[in-house]
């Protein structure tokens, strides 16, 4: 049976009721260029099994998105598989440079540096392994070919240990709100963001079920109603016994590959050894201590991809959100003239870039729109940036409104 919509007078009249009964999602620094938007209003849509899909009882979005909410899962391990594909050319070394120069300031400047090293997740294709044991013990290892590299939480500790350079990286955990870390880049990471703001911009519904992991989970499907957005779909695999999101899948309007694609390919809800989490630098390693910032969840895992968001950009404001929902766009003004930031070393690189680029003009003045296949970026020639999972003519537009 084919999943159907509720009306939108019966869906915007529950909506109240989804809003009161989720739980605050942690928040971790997911790109702006990879999830994009802010979702998710409710449609209340009952789903049957689809054939040779876990048969399993009827359940409407809302309280689909109601049991991810109250999904309460303490101990964990398993793999998770992340792939991104925004379309992105090849850069090579020109490409670390601009990492590099992205989250200068933020880190330590060790190899070992979460803030540094995390940010490799928004290219390419990764196998990440995520371990947890309640608010104080979290370890991700992100496994590479003859090397690997490890973020490990345990108490007031947080230690990053890098195999290829032999440097390990140490800091304190944020107390207070911001104590409690998940394993970040797992599929709840990604979903708790797209479900953390309600709002009629989005319908969801649920679409069948399926197998991950070897678990029985149901299908929620987001799918914008606004025009103007890259945003094609989102789906979340959520696990029918946990309420736990096993796979999330982004797609753009565009159609083709998703553009981000992270899913548990082995999952454990039995506690972990305690040995899991216990971490000492190896003899003869180099060890640099981070300079946290107490509250500010300076050290929590993940917290190196807000890089790209801009407010590592060496002389960058944070960002102004513009709009809401699937159209929103990100602003921020990094004080550079001439078009581009000035974050990567050298003009070569600048002058690279721009190639890449094409050439804007509007009542805001001149500018150049790099495009991937989800989200646009705007950076003017006065040093303003307009990011989003918007057309390139949205860009234009809302630079025109704030020149």
């Amino acid at each position: 049976m084919a999943p159907y919509e509720s009306d939108d007078a019966q869906g915007a009249e529950r909506g109240e009721e989804a809003r009161s009964g989720r739980r605050t999602a942690a928040r971790y620094a997911v790109p702006v260029a990879v999830v994009g938007v802010a979702a998710a209003t409710i449609g209340l849509v009952p789903a049957l099994a689809d054939s040779g899909d876990p048969d399993l009882p009827r359940i409407t979005a809302q309280q689909l998105i109601q049991k991810i909410a109250a999904s309460d899962v303490q101990q964990l391990s398993g793999t998770v598989k992340v792939g991104t594909d925004l379309g992105l050319p090849d850069l090579g070394g020109l490409g670390s440079g601009i990492t590099s120069g992205m989250t200068r300031g933020a880190g330590s400047g060790s190899a070992a540096d979460p803030q540094a090293r995390l940010t490799e997740l928004v290219t390419g294709t990764h196998t990440l392994r995520v371990a947890a044991d309640g608010p104080d013990r979290q370890k991700l290892s992100l496994v590479e070919q003859g090397a690997e590299y490890s973020v490990i939480h345990n108490g007031k500790d947080v230690w990053g240990y890098d195999s290829k350079s032999h440097q390990v990286s140490h800091g304190t955990a944020p107390v207070g709100k911001d104590r409690r870390a998940e394993p970040p880049a797992t599929p709840k990471d990604f979903a708790d963001e797209a479900l953390k703001s309600v709002d009629d911009t989005t319908s969801v519904t649920v679409d069948g079920t399926v197998h991950v992991a070897g678990r029985d989970a149901y299908k929620l499907l987001i799918k914008p109603r606004q025009s103007g957005t890259t945003v094609g779909a989102i789906s979340i695999a959520v696990d029918a016994r946990t309420g736990m999101p096993l796979k999330f899948t982004l797609t753009p309007k565009s159609g083709g590959a998703a553009v981000l694609d992270a899913g548990f390919t082995e999952v454990s809800f039995a506690r972990p050894a305690a040995s899991t989490f216990a971490f000492t630098p190896p003899e003869g390693a180099k060890v640099t201590e981070r300079e946290d910032a107490p509250g500010k969840g300076a050290d929590r895992p993940g917290k190196g991809l807000e890089g790209i968001q801009g407010k590592g950009l060496e002389g960058a404001a944070g960002p102004t959100v513009l709009g809401k929902g699937w159209t929103s766009i990100a602003t921020f003004d990094t004080g550079a003239k001439g078009g581009l930031p000035t974050g990567a070393k050298g003009g070569d690189a600048a002058g690279f870039l721009g190639s890449l680029g094409e050439k804007v003009s509007g009542r805001f003045g001149k500018g150049t729109v790099f495009s991937t296949r989800l989200v646009n970026a705007l950076i003017t020639d006065n040093g303003k940036v307009y990011a989003g999972a918007v057309t390139k003519d949205a860009l234009v537009k809302a630079a025109d409104a704030g020149k």
